[in-house]
């Protein structure tokens, strides 16, 4: 492997990313990432304001939903926002239906009966994960990643939609290699996954992941005030989920999670509580620098 010599995780001193990305021993890192950019405009609208006017620091592009097109527009007219590839195999829009970037006849194992992805509610993954193919997955996944060169961008990582840290070990082994070839980073998160990227001298977090989809709407500004405060030394990461104006209220059944997320990510009191405590929001470039490092492009 290239790269510096790490010693292992387990010997290390903590905080480890901070080490490799060449922080402070006690700097609080969080990356605030905004998830499903690409899956409408009441979302792609809220997270380039989130991103310039408030305090997330990059977003995740879905490739294969509808408001994609409108998504990469943004970013070119936009090109100092980070950005990564948010890989899609799942679709839980009752309303707005989406498929494979490839042809469906190319990667039928994952497919519902209907000819589009499977929800992802716990039988739809299951079932899923169950008959995808590895093989299939890397085409579709390949297909994801390529329509974001096409249209002239350059992500800094991948990621997953509802499937966390790909929903088994050999997609997440398949992303990693895909993310060495393209010379990304990618979102890890659960254990052993973090311990064995770890052992390979990446940088994942450090502390449990947040998915802003698991605190409560109300009083959410003072739930993120709080975790903000309580944050670790270390490496941290909030998916979050801004949506607003037009549409946003008809998204994930009315729940006003995107609503709230947008609300306080763009607020004065955000910024305010960031530098009051002296968090450090870094975005996925600072990781991907290492990971194109220390990982062998084939």
């Amino acid at each position: 492997m290239d790269g510096i010599p790490v010693e292992h995780p387990d010997t290390a001193p903590p905080p480890w990313p901070n080490q490799v990305l060449g922080f402070p021993p006690g700097a609080r890192l969080l990356l605030v990432n905004c998830d499903d950019f690409g899956m409408h405009p009441a979302i792609n609208a809220a997270v380039v304001e989130s991103i310039e006017e408030g305090i997330a620091a990059s977003c995740s592009l879905m490739t294969v939903c509808p408001a994609a097109t409108d998504a990469m527009r943004l970013l070119r007219r936009h090109s100092a926002i980070p950005f990564g590839v948010h890989l899609t195999l799942v679709c839980e829009s009752s309303h707005l239906r989406w498929g494979p970037l490839s042809p469906a006849d190319t990667v039928p194992s994952l497919l519902d009966p209907s000819g589009t992805f499977f929800e992802p509610t716990p039988a739809g993954r299951a079932a899923l994960l169950e008959r995808a193919r590895t093989d299939e997955i890397e085409t579709e996944f390949r297909a994801q990643i390529d329509a974001v060169a096409d249209a002239g961008l350059s992500p800094t990582h991948l990621d997953f939609h509802c499937l966390a840290d790909g929903g088994r070990a050999d997609i997440l082994d398949l992303t990693v290699g895909l993310a060495a070839e393209y010379g990304l980073a990618v979102r890890v998160w659960l254990e052993p996954g973090r311990r064995e990227m770890r052992r390979r001298g990446l940088p994942v977090v450090d502390h449990d992941f947040l998915d802003s989809f698991s605190l409560p709407a109300e009083g959410k500004a003072e739930h993120y005030r709080r975790l903000l405060h309580d944050l670790p030394a270390g490496l941290s990461e909030w998916a979050v989920h801004p949506a607003a104006g037009r549409g946003a209220e008809t998204l994930d059944g009315g729940r006003p999670v995107r609503r709230t997320d947008h609300a306080f990510l763009t607020s004065p009191e955000a910024r305010e509580t960031v530098a009051r405590e002296g968090v450090t929001v870094i975005d996925y470039r600072a990781l991907q620098r290492v990971w194109a490092r220390n990982t062998d492009r084939g």
